[in-house]
């Protein structure tokens, strides 16, 4: 069988290749011409997964090393009888780092504490879930929107204009599907209340840039639209500025990459059962105080830095992320 992957994949080096080609290609740059005598691909955002690239190959199985799915088009896999499979979770503890970086940065510069203000989660899944479970416990009201699980499972979550008027911080992590493509929009922060800050670390399309930019909120922003060509005016303007990486731990990307491993397995009968790289050691989740936080977070995560990188050399948004030394997850 034959495999195309992600070059920027970490950890997949010879891991499958007893058991068959592999061609590791850039994401950005793999073409229909190189899936075409491909059994599976494992990819990443770059590579957008639709009739364009898979039309005559015989590509039966897709893995994304990545717990969002928009850059793959569900609907014609499914009607090609292509399995697809995500690595849902994969980073979300890394992406509670970021939250947390973010959160300790905003504190210090604009001189709150944790029970001073109201952090409104939109999204309350894998990454939403920890991020409400550790705001609570640093002492945040937490108010939160998910309407998918709110009418499955009825938890008192409040519809998202209600949402955004309580926050003082809003927070997105949600998907990227038609109903979330712009719900960050100028009628939606114009229930806002004048000082409040919006982060985005889901995809950059679940917030309108041109809306938040008019509306006179702060923001900080690990994810944008257009990437890797980002606005000028949104950089310029952003509290902090990170180039997608707010999941790119080492844990967080071995087990993405162990995911993607296990779900190729699976479906080609391969025996890599519970394969997980052996160079990472797995995260050891633990509660972490807001005093704590404070004073560690900046040894794992410099994010004043990373976003003073950024904000210099946008035209390297790309390799900023590619290159990126993955951060350890501690708590």
């Amino acid at each position: 069988m034959k495999i195309i992957a992600d070059s920027a994949i970490p950890f997949l080096e010879g891991v499958l290749d007893p058991w068959a080609e592999v061609l590791r290609l850039p994401g950005a740059s793999i073409t229909a011409a190189d899936v075409r005598d491909a059994d599976a691909l494992i990819i990443r955002t770059r590579t957008r997964c639709n009739a364009a690239l898979l039309d005559g190959s015989r590509v039966s199985f897709i893995a994304t090393a990545t717990i969002g799915f928009d850059h793959i088009d569900l609907e014609y896999c499914r009607r090609r009888g292509i399995g697809v499979a995500t690595a849902a979770g994969c980073n979300a503890r890394g992406v509670l780092q970021w939250a947390g970086a973010v959160l300790t940065h905003l504190s210090r510069s604009q001189g709150w504490l944790p029970s001073q203000r109201t952090l409104g989660v939109v999204g309350v899944g894998h990454v939403g879930s920890l991020i409400k479970e550790y705001a609570e416990g640093w002492g945040f009201r937490v108010v939160c929107c998910d309407p998918p699980r709110e009418e499955r499972e009825h938890l008192g979550f409040l519809p998202l204009e209600e949402v955004a008027a309580q926050a003082d911080l809003l927070t997105f992590h949600t998907p990227l599907d038609a109903t979330t493509r712009g719900m960050g929009s100028g009628a939606l922060f114009g229930r806002m209340k004048p000082g409040s800050v919006v982060l985005n670390s889901s995809r950059g399309e679940v917030v309108d840039g041109q809306a938040l930019l008019d509306s006179g909120l702060r923001f900080v922003l690990d994810v944008w639209e257009h990437e890797p060509h980002i606005s000028p005016a949104l950089l310029e303007r952003a509290l902090l500025a990170t180039p997608h990486i707010a999941g790119y731990t080492e844990q967080g990307k071995a087990n993405a990459t162990a995911a993607a491993v296990a779900a190729v397995a699976h479906a080609f009968g391969l025996p890599l059962d519970g394969w997980y790289p052996p160079t990472v050691t797995p995260s050891n989740p633990r509660p972490v105080s807001w005093e704590e936080l404070g004073a560690t977070v900046g040894d794992y995560f410099d994010i004043e830095a990373e976003s003073r990188c950024l904000k210099a050399h946008p035209e390297a948004f790309e390799q900023l992320r590619d290159h990126y030394r993955y951060r350890h997850e501690y708590f």
